[in-house]
C-alpha cells in the first residue's frame, strides 16, 4: 500500500506541480508579495472605470501571474486603453542600448505605441490628447543609470504640462531598499543616464522614486503600493519571476552586477558577459582578483579570468542582501587604475559620459590622485548622508509590509477596527461586522449555522448571507454588486450597502482613502 500511495505522489507532482527554475533566478512558487498592477484590477480598479487609459509599459509590465498589462487592460470592458508608451529598446525589450525606436500602430489594438526614446523622450501634448490617466508599469533595476526611471521623470513632467494623473503601479527594487550608495548626482550633469539627483544605487521603489521625483515637479501622481513587501526584501524573496528588462539584463546575475561592472565608459575598462565580468587590458586578473577579495566587500567574491588579452574578474554573489553594488563598482574600477592607469575622461564645452555616469567629474580627479577605494568612499559620504535624509519623505516601505490605510468615520469619529477594511474585487469596501454596526448604533444577529446576519437600527432592518448578493431591507429583496464573506475569522459586509439600507449616507473620499458616514 506504501508503495502504491508514494508512486501516486511521484505521478501526481509530475503532473500538477511546475518545473522547478534553474540558475540565478529562481523563485518561490508563490508570489509573497502583489504588485501594484494587481492591486490595480482589484482594491484601485475605480481609478481607471470609465476612463480613456495611456499605459507606459514594456515585456516587464506582467502581473504576478506573467499576464501582459497590456493584455489585462485590452480585455476590460470598463476601460479604453487609447495608447501604449515605449522606454528604451521599446514595448518588447529587444532594440539594443542606445538604439532609436520607431512609433507605431499596434497591429492588434489598433492604438498608437509612442516611442519615448526616439525623436521625444518626454511625450508630447499630442500624445497624451486622448487620454485621461497615465498608467506607469515598468520593471526597474535600482540604478540611476538605467534609464526606465528617466522616462518616468519626463512622464510626470509632461503629466504637468498637460494636466494629466499619472498612476505608477509600484514594483520592487530587485537590489533592495537599503543599500543606497555612490556619489549624489550634481545638476551640472544630469542628462537621460541621470535625471535628478540621486546616488548610483538609490535605494528606492518606482513609486518611491515617482514621488522624489514629483517633489520638483508637482503632477497629479497616484502610487499604488505594493502589498506584502519590505524595505529588505530583494527580488529573490518576492516569489515573483524575473522578466529580463532588456538585452544585457536576462537575469538577476545581470541586474546585481549593472554597478559593479558598468561604471567604466570610456576608460577602456568595460563589463562583459552581460555585467557578471569586469576588466580590460593590460591588467593582471590574478592581481585584479587579490586586490577585490582582500578588500573584505561583503556577500561577494571575485575570480581571476581573461577575455581573449584583457584581464578581468568575475562576480561570484553569494549573498544578494549583502553585497552593495555600487561601492562594488567604485572599488573594482579604482584597482583597475591602480593596475593599468588607463586615461581618465574629461569633461569640457561637452560632458563625457564616464562623468554622466558618475554624476559629477570628482571620481575621476579623485583616480589621478591616487585615492584608494575607501578613501574615495568618504569624499563623497556627506553628500549621501544628505540625500538620506531627504529621501525618508519619500520613502512608502519600512521593516513590516506596508498598510493601505482606509479610515472610516461615522458622524466625523473614526471607527476603530480589530481587522482592517479593505477593497475587495468588486470595488467595495469591506468591513468587519461587529464594528461597523456599533459605531452605527445598530443591532446584530448573527446566525453561524445559516452564516445569515440581520443588522437592525433606526426602524430598518437589513438582512445578509454570507457569499449571497441577495438582500432583503424590511423584506424587500436587494441585489448587490458583492456579497458578505469570512476574512481572518471576521465577518467582513459591504459598508455602502449596509449603510445605506440602514438610511445613512455613505461617501468615498479618494484623495485621503477616508469614508465618510453620516
Amino acid at each position: 500500500m506504501r508503495k502504491i500511495i508514494a508512486a501516486f505522489l511521484a505521478v501526481f507532482l509530475a503532473v500538477f506541480l511546475p518545473a522547478a527554475q534553474t540558475g540565478p533566478a529562481v523563485q518561490a512558487q508563490t508570489p509573497a508579495i502583489k504588485l501594484g498592477d494587481d492591486l490595480l484590477m482589484s482594491k484601485y480598479h475605480h481609478l481607471i472605470q470609465g476612463k480613456r487609459v495611456g499605459l507606459v509599459t514594456n515585456q516587464s509590465g506582467v502581473n504576478s501571474r506573467g499576464q501582459s498589462m497590456i493584455d489585462v487592460l485590452a480585455n476590460d470592458r470598463t476601460i479604453r486603453l487609447t495608447a501604449l508608451y515605449g522606454p528604451e529598446h521599446g514595448i518588447d525589450g529587444q532594440a539594443e542600448a542606445g538604439a532609436y525606436v520607431a512609433s507605431y500602430t499596434h497591429p492588434a489594438l489598433g492604438i498608437p505605441v509612442y516611442s519615448l526614446y526616439g525623436p521625444n523622450r518626454m511625450p508630447t501634448a499630442e500624445m497624451l490628447d486622448n487620454i485621461d490617466v497615465l498608467l506607469f508599469d515598468i520593471q526597474d533595476i535600482g540604478a540611476r543609470s538605467y534609464t526606465y526611471i528617466s522616462t518616468l521623470y519626463n512622464c510626470l513632467a509632461a503629466a504637468k504640462q498637460s494636466n494629466k494623473t499619472v498612476i505608477v503601479l509600484d514594483r520592487p527594487n530587485p537590489v533592495g531598499g537599503r543599500i543606497v550608495e555612490g556619489p549624489v548626482l550634481e545638476d551640472a550633469y544630469k542628462s537621460f543616464v541621470g535625471i535628478d539627483n540621486l546616488p548610483m544605487a538609490h535605494g528606492m521603489t518606482i513609486g518611491e522614486l515617482a514621488q522624489y521625483f514629483n517633489r520638483q515637479i508637482g503632477a497629479l501622481v497616484k502610487v499604488i503600493p505594493l502589498e506584502g513587501y519590505t524595505r529588505n526584501m530583494v527580488y529573490q524573496d518576492t516569489g515573483l519571476t524575473w522578466v529580463p528588462t532588456s538585452p544585457n539584463i536576462p537575469d538577476l546575475a545581470s541586474v546585481f552586477g549593472y554597478m559593479a561592472t558598468g561604471l567604466g565608459e570610456g576608460t577602456g575598462i568595460y563589463q562583459a558577459d552581460k555585467f557578471k565580468w569586469i576588466g580590460g587590458s593590460g591588467i593582471d586578473a590574478a592581481k585584479f582578483a587579490a586586490l577585490m577579495n582582500k578588500a573584505g566587500l561583503p556577500g561577494v567574491s571575485f575570480s581571476p579570468e581573461y577575455i581573449g588579452k584583457a584581464g578581468g574578474i568575475r562576480l561570484n554573489i553569494l549573498d544578494p542582501h549583502l553585497f552593495n553594488p555600487a561601492r562594488t563598482g567604485i572599488y573594482a574600477l579604482t584597482y583597475a587604475y591602480s593596475l593599468n592607469h588607463f586615461k581618465v575622461p574629461k569633461s569640457g564645452k561637452s560632458i563625457v559620459m564616464f562623468d554622466k555616469i558618475m554624476g559629477t567629474d570628482k571620481i575621476g580627479q579623485y583616480l589621478e590622485a591616487g585615492l584608494s577605494p575607501w578613501a574615495i568612499t568618504t569624499k563623497y559620504a556627506a553628500g549621501l548622508d544628505r540625500f538620506k535624509k531627504e529621501r525618508e519623505k519619500y520613502l512608502i516601505y519600512g521593516d513590516q509590509p506596508y498598510q493601505d490605510e482606509i479610515i472610516v468615520l461615522v458622524e466625523e469619529r473614526q471607527v476603530s477596527f480589530d481587522s482592517a477594511p479593505y477593497i475587495d474585487e468588486n470595488n467595495r469596501l469591506m468591513v468587519p461586522l461587529r464594528s461597523i454596526s456599533e459605531a452605527l448604533g445598530a443591532n446584530v444577529a448573527w446566525d453561524p449555522a445559516e452564516q445569515t446576519v440581520i443588522i437592525s437600527g433606526g426602524g430598518r432592518m437589513a438582512h445578509f448571507q454570507v457569499g449571497s448578493t441577495q438582500a432583503q431591507v424590511n423584506g424587500q429583496p436587494k441585489t448587490m454588486d458583492t456579497s458578505p464573506v469570512i476574512k481572518n475569522n471576521r465577518t467582513m459586509v459591504p459598508l455602502r450597502y449596509v449603510g445605506e439600507y440602514l438610511g445613512t449616507i455613505v461617501n468615498w473620499h479618494e484623495d485621503t482613502r477616508t469614508v465618510t458616514v453620516r
